[in-house]
């Protein structure tokens, strides 16, 4: 098993073959249009819905209460994302899926069953409580679900570990949260309206403290049990296909275990919602965050581990690994980059970080077996983006690197001194290769490249 990747060949194209003539049904615009479309059409269903129950006062009232919350949710797991943050369109589209098409579904199924069971025992109130606490769950979670598993499934690549669970589950179940909420907060406004209570004794009040002050985190808790199963699947490797179904169906049976708890809290007594409250949602909110903030401390564990590999081949600066694990330095490096090139140059090193990290998570993965068989495809790819990007990172992370405390005790992964290189001369170009008398590159007798090339074939194939 070798223990290096691929000695670099300067790219001077877009990396990747010649692709096939796709059908017309495969195209991309073709299924960005479709699902657009779809929760467009969705979106508009449920909105006409949402205000034929809560009237249009009521609606605007609900809509402009529930949406508080929304932005510190979506930063929270923005930020939680930061190590290797997945593309927008992907929290758009959960976002998207849990508001509309999840939301849909919910309300149609809920109020079909709980129609259903209501006429079979001819006990309408029985019905409610059946709804709440046993098809509520099982409905909302799994629609909510079925947004992580079409990321999982189609967007394969973003889809990587623990940490990607949690945030596109709990960015969907913000967003389905964000339409219950609305009609929730319209419901008990056109409630006040017919009883004439105002202020703090309202319907109003009270549905918004326990809704957005106490619980805006009840939805996304729940289904983050759901992301947790999928994103612990991500890291199995690709013949386990019994762990790859049985651990996001356990965690969506947790999922549906711990929403109807918090449903079936009402039904413990006057004080059962703060009971269960202060047992199951505060302690499970607390374990889970822990987790998660531990995964992420792990995955700059990785960063620091994996790609001192590539400085040996020459394709990063000795300080890269180093620096792209700490994520105080990593923001030095954006910061260097605004103030000298502006927008343009710390976007570029924002990308170069994200591409560094998702290629030592692909060399990760490859270690221990579970890479897929696109591998030596990916790991090019992502070697070809850096190297296009290299010029506004290295002169940004040698910043950073400068201006850590671990400067002065060596890098802490076995090269002691840090290892200098020259500035960019004015041969420096956004082309591809190496610049004349730069030593940063994977040139004959550069101080920390190799001397020989590596094979080209996957290093990780047994």
């Amino acid at each position: 098993m070798a223990t290096s990747p691929p000695y670099p060949t300067y790219p001077t194209g877009p990396a990747g073959g010649t692709l096939r003539h796709a059908h017309w049904w495969q195209k991309r615009w073709v299924r960005y249009g479709a699902l657009s479309t779809l929760l467009a059409l969705s979106g508009l269903v449920i909105l006409a819905l949402v205000r034929e129950q809560t009237g249009t006062e009521g609606f605007l009232v609900g809509l402009g209460l529930a949406v508080l919350p929304v932005p510190l949710l979506v930063a929270a797991f923005r930020w939680l994302d930061r190590v290797e943050p997945g593309p927008w369109r992907n929290l758009l589209f959960s976002f998207a899926w849990g508001a509309f098409a999840a939301a849909l579904i919910a309300i149609i199924a809920n109020s079909f069953a709980t129609r259903w069971i209501a006429t079979a025992t001819a006990d309408p109130s029985h019905a409610d409580t059946l709804g709440a606490t046993v098809i509520a769950p099982v409905v909302e979670e799994t629609a909510k679900a079925a947004a992580v598993l079409l990321v999982f499934l189609f967007r394969r690549r973003d889809f990587t570990g623990i940490v990607d669970g949690v945030v596109i589950a709990g960015v969907t179940a913000t967003g389905f949260a964000f339409t219950e909420n609305i009609l929730y907060l319209g419901t008990a406004f056109g409630t006040d309206q017919l009883s004439g209570d105002r202020g703090i004794a309202s319907v109003t009040a009270a549905t918004f403290f326990v809704r957005v002050i106490m619980s805006p985190f009840a939805h996304p808790l729940f289904t983050v049990l759901t992301g947790i199963g999928f994103g612990i699947a991500a890291l199995s490797g690709p013949r386990q296909h019994v762990r790859r179904v049985l651990l996001p169906l356990s965690g969506l049976l947790l999922a549906m275990g711990m929403h109807a708890l918090w449903n079936g809290s009402s039904a413990f007594g006057e004080f059962g919602f703060f009971a269960v409250y202060a047992a199951f949602m505060v302690p499970t909110f607390g374990l889970l965050s822990w987790l998660v903030i531990w995964t992420r401390q792990r995955e700059l564990r990785t960063v620091r581990e994996e790609l001192p590999a590539y400085v040996v081949a020459g394709w990063l600066a000795p300080g890269d690994p180093f620096a792209l694990g700490s994520m105080r330095a990593r923001r030095m490096a954006r910061q260097y980059a605004r103030r000298r090139g502006g927008r343009t140059a710390a976007r570029a090193v924002a990308q170069y970080e994200a591409y560094a990290t998702s290629l030592a998570f692909l060399r990760h993965r490859g270690r221990r077996g579970r890479a897929g068989a696109d591998f030596v495809v990916r790991e090019q790819e992502l070697l070809h983006e850096l190297w296009g990007r290299r010029g506004f990172a290295r002169p940004a992370l040698e910043h950073a690197v400068a201006a850590q405390p671990w400067r002065t005790h060596g890098h802490g992964y076995g090269y002691g001194t840090p290892v200098q290189w020259q500035p960019y001369g004015p041969g420096h170009a956004a082309g591809y290769g190496p610049t004349q008398g730069a030593t940063y590159g994977p040139t004959q007798g550069a101080p920390y490249g190799p001397t020989a090339p590596y094979p080209a074939y996957n290093p990780y194939r047994t």
